[in-house]
Parts: C-alpha cells; structure tokens; sequence
C-alpha cells in the first residue's frame, strides 16, 4: 500500500460506464486535465482508457496522474477458480504494470446494475449454499491476487449479490484476510445500510474507500418508486462529497484510528448535463480533502 493518503477520482463523472450515452461525447483528455486541475493525484480506469500499459502509462503521465486502480466483474458462481483466474490475467497484468495497490473487484453474477429497465429490487441474492461455494473461491483468488503483489478490494454494489450491510458482513465473516474491503459511502448508504457502522467492524481490512455523498430525498424517491439503478442516478440521487446527506468526517475519523494509508476515491456518478464534470470535481475534492485534514489523514 502506499506511505500516505492520497486523494483521487473516477471517469465516471464525465463518462459513465454502466450508461455510456452520458458524458459519451466527452473526450477522454478532457476527463483527464479536469480532473488535474481540480487537484487530483490519480484516477482510477473507465472504458474511455487504453488498455496497453505503455499507452496507458503515457496518457496518465502527460496529465501528471497515477492510476489508482481498476474495476472487475467476476463471475465466481458460475466459474471456478481456474477459470477465474485466466479471465482475470488482462485486467491484473494491466494493474501491475502501472503500479496499482489494489484491484476493484465485485461479483456480478445476474447483476442488475448496468440495466435501466431493471427495478431494484429484481437484483441477485445468494442461497444459503451459494454462500460458502463464493467465499470460498473469493479467498482463493484473493491469494492468487496477494501473489501478484496486489491486495482485492471488495466492491459491495447496488444491484449485485452482495449490496447490504448485512452482506458485507457476511461476506467478511467467511473470507480470509486476504479479502479486502472496499467502503463505497454512497452504495452502502443506498442499500440502507450504516457506513460508519461497517466501517467501524471492518476498519482493519478496508483497503479502499469510494467517498461518494447521497441525496437522501431523491433516494426516498428512487425507492419509493423501485426504480432501476441508473434512473436513480439520472435523478441524481449520488454527489460529490460535501454536497448531500453523508457524514463523511466520523468514518475518515476510524479510517484514521487504524492508520489507513491508501486511497480516497471521489467516485459519483451523474448525468454531467446536469452536473458539469469539473464543478462538481472541485467541490468534492475541497470537501473531501478539508475532512481528511480535520482527522489527520494526510
């Protein structure tokens, strides 16, 4: 992991990945020295990116930026390790070879996510003999992955088997310490659950955080409604840090406690039509970066 805290952002608020017509004329050199100039150190991957190292490596480096890291779907209910493992080696040697610490993962198996006419509450959710069979083999991959000199960052998701509170804890309960977390505030705020109260638990083995602030009235909407995940974020129901109803200060204030030396990611998807890309960029980061002061993250 890295000595430090650094502070960085994803594509995803100039070109959204699961929806591609938002920000889709948004060239990726714009994403890039935006993102700079509103005083981020790295980004993490969008499907705008190269994905050959030495291409990627000069694209990153002409706007002075480190790529943070990258997202991966895996499908271990329906693949075995082995398998796993081949689809992963793309995505994984890309990540090594640009430095990465860690490497996105969630499990996106019948995922609902990336489907607009899909209401929440049609996601996935695992029986209770699916549960040991995806524990089991996450372990195992994360190990291949601690080999490779990198740590798995568990992404709990909306719209995936693994969303709530509850699942997260599970999902820690049963894996070994080569599983990390990764604490999105925004998607655990979504699926009602506690983001202080997570990370509070599993403070030791959060390897990540995605700082991603919530609209509360439009997420009554969106699950007043049970809309699909990308109408919620076409509403608006995410936002930079400083900008909605999380209480970022008391989770940064753990993550502190436990020394944690890595990444804060401003990762808040929207409709850049109505949320212009650089503005919201510039606020998230001056909140995000005066939070992290104020506890002694530096």
């Amino acid at each position: 992991m890295a000595d430090k805290v650094r502070i960085g952002t994803n594509p995803i608020a100039w070109s959204n990945d699961d929806l591609r017509e938002l920000g889709g004329e948004t060239p990726l050199e714009v994403c890039l020295s935006e993102a700079r100039e509103a005083g981020y150190e790295g980004i993490e991957l969008g499907h705008k990116f190269p994905r050959e190292p030495s291409a990627l490596r000069r694209v990153v480096d002409a706007h002075g930026l480190t790529l943070i890291s990258g997202w991966y779907s895996s499908a271990l209910l329906s693949r075995t390790v082995d398998e796993e493992i081949k689809a992963l080696e793309p995505h994984l040697s890309l990540l090594t070879a640009m430095g990465c610490d860690v490497v996105v993962w969630a499990e996106t198996t019948g995922c609902v996510h990336g489907m607009q006419g899909a209401r929440l509450s049609s996601r996935p959710e695992m029986t209770d003999d699916e549960w040991p069979v995806f524990t089991r083999r996450l372990s195992e991959i994360a190990a291949h992955v601690k080999g490779r000199g990198l740590k798995l960052a568990y992404h709990h998701h909306m719209g995936t088997v693994v969303e709530t509170e509850a699942e997260i804890d599970r999902m820690m309960m049963e894996t070994s310490d080569d599983v990390g977390l990764l604490l999105d505030t925004g998607h655990l705020t979504f699926a009602g659950g506690n983001p202080l109260a997570v990370a509070e638990r599993h403070a030791d083995r959060i390897v990540h955080i995605h700082c991603k602030d919530v609209r509360v009235r439009v997420l009554g909407r969106a699950k007043e409604a049970d809309t699909s995940f990308l109408d919620a974020v076409i509403d608006g129901v995410f936002t930079v840090p400083g900008d909605g109803d999380v209480d970022f200060v008391p989770i940064l204030k753990v993550m502190a406690g436990v020394h944690y030396k890595g990444w804060l990611v401003v990762e808040a998807e929207q409709d850049p039509a109505k949320a212009n890309p650089f503005d919201y960029a510039s606020k998230g980061h001056a909140a995000l970066a005066r939070y992290a002061a104020d506890v002694g993250l530096k």
